[in-house]
């Protein structure tokens, strides 16, 4: 029996049903069972072009404050279970220790139905994670998320029995530290929303991991708010649905916090507002809604996602699904002298992320492929039959020229030669780019390295052998346009010091956009 992805099943059977019940003579029998293979054959190959919309569902599960929450966070958990759709819950390390604490294994289980992300361990409480690492570098930076957030995802784990497969920052407290730290931990995805950096508001690749992250025209909230709020959630989905079905499929983003169907005013922005950080025992209660407004607000949630199943092609995808939909095609494949060769000619007009037949590669993949490429060459004088990606991260500080001696415009094959090794060695070890290389006593920026070591790689190719002198080029690294600027805007959440802004926070996230890359999905 074969099922048809979207749409009703049929079966040989139904149809020798349909024939066998058709009067007239056996070859009337005949056409008919013709037409109805050939309409069914056209149905399918229709329903078969029918772009793929998936839709992921998720809740920063976090008020730990109103013993409200925990109710509305099962009775969410249990409606989505009924109508057959799987979200993912990113729990507060605190939250889920509370639960523990009260009792609640009824929410557990609920919640144990779901995918299971992490969502900081405390949350608000001051400081917040980039209030704490607005000074940081990138390993001490690492370290300090590391200490302060990983007994949280401990906890998670421990509580619900899985390592959480997401994470995501409270409000927009967001920092790219978090990225190595979070691989630490052994979570693999990054899913949350703010503008801090992104691609065409799709999924994409940023510190090594998959990020479903500023999906802004592809985000679709329904209002919790009654009246208009059910039409108005359908009208905004619909547009985003359209647009990506016209596109070729994608990805809508939909989140939500438990907290919202019963409460007036956020937990924590009740407590610690503007940098506020009260004792314990001075917490206060959020207000709460009415009861009538908290069942409509149920009421028209169970409509909205009705309202989305229903819709063809539309797909539920947890967090989990999304990182098989969404796995990263470079990192299985094998690369061969003339793909190299191709990369090298880009990586001279522009450093960015290449887009390439079902994958992409981000600068740093690049980097790493053309650097390891060389250093084979250099070793045995023949270019490696394949070449396979390592994930690197970006450098850890804005490159900085060397001090003394003038700017050579070239370089001696030897040293040259003995730069890449150094470099491949560096990568190796480090596990990310290195923030300058170093040519005997002069230094060039990566983007410089870049730019040089793959025009003297195409040359090598297409000559057959090494040049005596190396030519040194510009690079012209172009993916940091899709990070934002610092500004206090962009960390406009309610729980920041007033005027809170963090440039070298923004810094590092433009070093780390050499990891950068669209993510291709497979159907």
């Amino acid at each position: 029996m074969r099922r048809v992805r979207y749409g009703r099943q049929i079966t040989p059977l139904s149809l020798s049903l349909r024939v066998s019940q058709a009067e007239g003579p056996p070859v009337i029998k005949t056409l008919l069972a013709m037409l109805i293979l050939l309409g069914v054959t056209i149905s399918v190959a229709g329903q078969r072009t029918i772009p793929p919309i998936y839709v992921t569902l998720w809740f920063d599960t976090e008020d730990y404050i109103l013993p409200q929450d925990d109710d509305a966070t099962k009775r969410l958990a249990e409606m989505l279970t009924g109508l057959g759709v799987r979200a993912t819950f990113k729990i507060v390390g605190e939250k889920a220790r509370v639960l523990e604490s009260r009792g609640r294994r009824d929410v557990i289980a609920a919640l144990k139905r779901h995918d299971i992300g992490y969502h900081s361990n405390t949350h608000s409480q001051q400081p917040t994670i980039a209030v704490y690492l607005q000074n940081a570098g990138w390993e001490d930076g690492r370290a300090e998320f590391y200490r302060r957030e990983a007994q949280g995802a401990r906890d998670v784990a421990r509580i619900f029995g899985v390592t959480p497969v997401a994470y995501g920052q409270p409000g927009s407290a967001w920092a790219p530290q978090a990225y190595p730290a979070l691989h630490d931990m052994g979570i693999g995805m990054y899913l949350d929303e703010s503008d801090h950096v992104g691609i065409d508001d799709q999924p994409f690749y940023y510190g090594g991991m998959l990020n479903v992250f500023k999906m802004r025209s592809n985000l679709a909230r329904m209002d919790l708010s009654g009246g208009e709020s059910l039409a108005n959630g359908k009208s905004r989905f619909g547009k985003s649905y359209d647009q990506l079905r016209k596109n070729g499929g994608g990805t809508i983003s939909i989140y939500y916090h438990p907290s919202e169907w019963v409460h007036t005013e956020f937990w924590d922005g009740v407590n610690f507002s503007r940098g506020a950080n009260p004792a314990r025992a001075d917490w206060k209660l959020p207000g709460t809604r009415p009861a009538a407004e908290t069942e409509q607000a149920f009421a028209d949630f169970d409509q909205y996602i009705r309202f989305i199943k229903a819709q063809p092609g539309v797909r539920f995808v947890t967090a989990t699904e999304l990182m098989a939909i969404y796995g990263d095609a470079a990192m299985t494949r094998s690369f061969r002298r003339e793909d190299l060769a191709a990369f090298a000619r880009s990586a001279q007009k522009e450093i960015a992320f290449q887009r390439l037949d079902g994958y992409a590669l981000s600068a740093a993949d690049v980097f790493g492929l053309l650097t390891d490429a060389m250093a084979a060459f250099i070793e045995r004088n023949e270019w490696p039959s394949t070449a396979k990606v390592v994930p690197l991260y970006g450098p850890a500080r804005v490159y900085t020229p060397s001090i003394g001696g003038t700017r050579s415009s070239s370089f001696r094959w030897s040293a040259f030669a003995q730069a890449v090794r150094d470099t491949a060695d560096f990568c190796r070890t480090s596990h990310r780019l290195p923030d300058e290389v170093w040519v005997g006593a002069e230094s060039i920026s990566p983007a410089d390295y870049l730019a040089t070591l793959a025009a003297t790689l195409e040359d090598m190719i297409a000559a057959g052998k090494s040049p005596a002198d190396v030519i040194r080029r510009e690079g012209h690294f172009t993916a940091d346009r899709y990070v934002a600027e610092d500004s206090p805007a962009l960390w406009g959440w309610v729980i920041f010091p007033e005027g809170f802004h963090a440039p070298r926070i923004m810094e590092l996230a433009r070093l780390q956009a050499w990891t950068l890359k669209p993510a291709v999905f497979h159907r």
